[in-house]
């Protein structure tokens, strides 16, 4: 079955594997990236749900919102600093996800056939993470709590919302952090030995786009190689 799909955060990493799994001739695919608009910016979102939408004949079946920044944020920053670093965060990672999200599930409610949504969150979500990420963290727990919000509220509607929570994975934003925390003892950290592929986080996010069966919605998907288990 053709699906018309739209991804955030698509350029490199875990949004361009994304969106290499999901390639096909059944699909069309709008990939975006940071060229497209700067999503700390509230005018954004809608302006490229719109732009998309366009693209993709009015219609669009899957949103996967996987764009967001990995900024050290001090504590002892300036107040001003610290909270624009946290307003920064929130704004990429959390709100614009939830503006796409809600104009996403106004479209599927109006169009009366349902669509799949795919959050890409992290295991910060469930864990926290450094000193500095306070706001990352948050962020991605914001964007679990919104998942299985949508999802308990529009399942009836046959609009299905789902949450995948990577750790490491293979992408320049984990080999910088690795490198300054010191890779080795993080490394310790993962039972499986290593951080986690783009492509493997891919696929999940194509099976939930496409396959994953109904009755599955709200539910929250690790891959973190057994470095935090629930």
């Amino acid at each position: 079955m053709s699906r018309h799909i739209l991804i955030t955060g698509a350029s490199r990493g875990i949004g361009a594997a994304i969106a290499a799994a999901l390639q096909s001739p059944d699909h069309r695919i709008v990939a975006l990236s940071s060229a497209d608009g700067d999503l700390a910016d509230p005018a954004v979102p809608p302006r490229l749900w719109t732009a998309g939408l366009d693209r993709l004949g009015g219609r669009i079946d899957v949103l996967i919102n996987n764009a967001g920044v990995f900024e050290a944020n001090p504590i002892d920053k300036s107040d001003a600093d610290w909270l624009a670093g946290w307003n920064r965060t929130l704004e990429i990672n959390l709100t614009a996800s939830a503006q796409l999200g809600r104009l996403a599930v106004r479209h599927w409610l109006e169009g009366g056939e349902g669509g799949r949504l795919v959050n890409i969150a992290s295991r910060a979500a469930h864990r926290g993470d450094s000193p500095a990420h306070w706001h990352y963290a948050a962020s991605k727990a914001g964007m679990v709590a919104m998942t299985k919000t949508i999802a308990r509220g529009y399942a009836r509607d046959k609009i299905l919302a789902f949450a995948i929570c990577p750790g490491f994975t293979m992408t320049g934003m984990a080999d910088d952090y690795l490198a300054s925390r010191g890779g080795d003892k993080l490394l310790a950290d993962i039972p499986l030995g290593r951080v986690a592929q783009p492509e493997e986080i891919a696929e999940m996010a194509r099976w939930c786009a496409l396959k994953a069966p109904p009755s599955m919605t709200g539910a929250v998907l690790d891959v973190n190689g057994a470095s935090y288990v629930r």
